[in-house]
């Protein structure tokens, strides 16, 4: 099993590095073990295909829409990578207990709490499930930045090699500082946490999370 994750592995690298220019010196920020959550924003489809086979760590677990799996070579590759399934039309109990479970064993989680494809690359408003994930578990966040293959099928049909730049920030923790979870505070947590990815990108890649001068974190503490 650990041979053909790490055969899949390498072959996607090969793709992948004769199709983009990655910047593949970042992930060796990204710890072995956790429980930590990776939270990033979400272009298109090429951030798990690109992150998961670099990492190279069967304890990193991604997250995919449950109807991927209709896709025979989606869920070849997935069921090898162990993502979990999510519907996204409801609240996804079965989901929500695995992630649980993967932190608990000390796994890396990575979430994409934009929920959808921005695919112009500005930044969506995040959900805030991911907050309820992360004070359920405890775990430390790790906010990544990619940007600048907005454009990937474009230069694909020109033959032209694509700019996949990576930034990865300092792990941190969520403090509520005695608020309750209500909806609305756990969507001000979802916020602060996606200003920590905004951080790592060129304010042209910011969308609903510019700001101008120091951003002021309430929940966010360092790790």
């Amino acid at each position: 099993m650990i041979f053909r994750y790490r055969l899949i592995n390498w072959f996607l690298r090969l793709v992948f590095r004769a199709v983009c220019r990655i910047n593949v010196e970042e992930l060796k920020k990204v710890p072995n073990n956790g429980p930590l959550i990776i939270v990033g924003n979400h272009i298109n489809f090429l951030e798990a295909p690109v992150l998961i086979p670099h990492i190279d760590n069967p304890g990193i677990i991604g997250i995919a829409k449950k109807e991927s799996w209709n896709n025979p070579l989606l869920k070849f590759l997935f069921d090898q990578w162990g993502v979990i399934p999510i519907d996204r039309d409801e609240i996804d109990r079965e989901a929500f207990r695995q992630m649980l479970e993967v932190l608990s064993q000390g796994k890396i989680l990575v979430i994409f709490p934009e929920g959808t494809r921005s695919k112009d690359g500005q930044m969506l408003p995040g959900k805030p499930g991911v907050v309820t994930l992360v004070l359920k578990s405890g775990a430390t966040i790790m906010p990544v930045g990619f940007h600048g293959y907005e454009n990937f099928w474009e230069n694909l049909k020109r033959l032209r090699r694509t700019d996949f730049h990576i930034r990865v920030g300092t792990p941190f923790r969520i403090n509520m500082n005695g608020d309750s979870p209500s909806r609305g505070a756990r969507q001000a947590v979802t916020d602060e946490i996606m200003y920590k990815v905004a951080e790592l990108l060129p304010e042209r890649y910011r969308g609903h999370y510019q700001f101008e001068g120091p951003v002021k974190y309430r929940y966010v503490i360092a790790d």
